[in-house]
């Protein structure tokens, strides 16, 4: 027979939700405070707490687990494992408890708050309480799990023992038995002769015990899981897309990374790529001006030369008597030098006087 979901039902039986006073706990695992309405880092250490009482809650879900697979393994109960399995049910009840209130004080604030404008706290505190929320239950779901889980194993296990104690029973019937906590109705008239019949008399009543108690804690706790519950479903799409984006918030911030490495890369790569672009062109413009300046520059020297000669030509021809003067001043000289020839030639050679 396959476990009975009891959500429905509990969420038909929950009381209307109430507003309930801010409230501390004390355990040595956790401590959980609440504040009024102030800064955003006093926000985050409340949100911080929370986590921290989330995990113990989880913790104690696993351990529970294990107690579960102990008690139903040993053929006798051990009463240190039952009264161990207690206590972590009830420090499970407490924390959810003060986890519970906080994450309404919190979301009474955010209603508040919503009246005024929109800011960028507010958002973030809206965040920070959804996912919280969806965590909250996400958790107490698994704590429902396994409280479940280990109710039908007990109940297979009644069956079984009093299928050995002389009455076989339908699950209906262990059903039956179960809801009305009335063991008597099934084992009155058995006749345990044996010893193995006895034990299983004794297992049934034991595990009838630990089922009622099971019964009883989820009960206690279905008015804090269908507010919360309910909370999360009126939440809807945020609390997926919020959910979302922190699943993926390390993919996307390695995206970025890359994607600003690569940024700076490119960037570096474009500016290369741009002061190789100017130096061409200003190699070029040197080149275009070189070439259209140098022969412009031999045309005005040639010019000029051609212009220099010219002008010396047209000076030389326009001197009066340059060229009759020239001649007249080599013909005196001549004459000059003959006639001192002549002279010497002529004259006697001069003799000493005696004194």
């Amino acid at each position: 027979m396959p476990p009975k979901d009891r959500l429905a039902t509990l969420k038909q039986n929950a009381p209307p939700k109430q507003n309930e006073p801010s409230v501390a706990l004390s355990l040595s695992e956790v401590k959980i405070e609440m504040s009024g309405q102030g800064s955003l880092d006093r926000f985050f250490e409340e949100v911080e707490s929370m986590n921290e009482a989330l995990e113990l809650i989880a913790t104690n879900i696993g351990n529970m687990r294990e107690k579960h697979h102990l008690i139903l393994s040993s053929p006798a109960s051990d009463e240190r494992d039952k009264q161990e399995l207690e206590r972590l049910m009830d420090e499970v009840k407490k924390v959810a408890g003060k986890v519970r209130d906080q994450l309404k004080i919190v979301e009474e604030r955010i209603q508040q708050d919503l009246t005024g404008p929109i800011t960028a706290d507010l958002r973030i505190r809206q965040a920070q309480q959804a996912t919280l929320s969806r965590k909250f239950t996400t958790i107490m779901s698994e704590y429902n799990k396994i409280q479940t889980d280990y109710r039908e194993k007990c109940k297979s296990k009644i069956k079984r023992q009093l299928d050995i104690a002389g009455r076989p029973t339908t699950d209906d019937q262990v059903d039956e038995m179960l809801e009305s906590g009335n063991l008597q109705i099934f084992t009155e008239g058995i006749i345990a002769d044996s010893q193995q019949a006895k034990q299983a008399l004794a297992d049934v009543e034991a595990r009838h015990q630990d089922i009622v108690k099971l019964e009883t804690n989820i009960r206690e706790l279905r008015d804090m899981f269908v507010d919360m519950a309910l909370l999360v479903e009126a939440q809807g799409e945020m609390v997926d897309r919020i959910e979302y984006n922190v699943e993926h918030a390390t993919e996307f911030v390695a995206q970025a990374k890359e994607e600003t490495k690569k940024a700076v890369e490119y960037q570096s790569s474009a500016r290369r790529k741009k002061i190789c672009l100017i130096i061409t062109a200003i190699i070029v413009v040197i080149i275009i001006v070189l070439a259209i300046a140098i022969p412009i520059a031999e045309k005005y020297q040639n010019d000029a030369k051609v212009q220099t000669q010219n002008s010396e030509t047209i000076t030389a021809q326009n001197s009066p008597g340059g060229k009759s003067s020239s001649g007249a001043k080599t013909v005196v000289a001549a004459v000059a030098n003959a006639t001192s020839t002549i002279a010497s030639i002529i004259a006697p050679p001069a003799t000493a006087q005696p004194s």
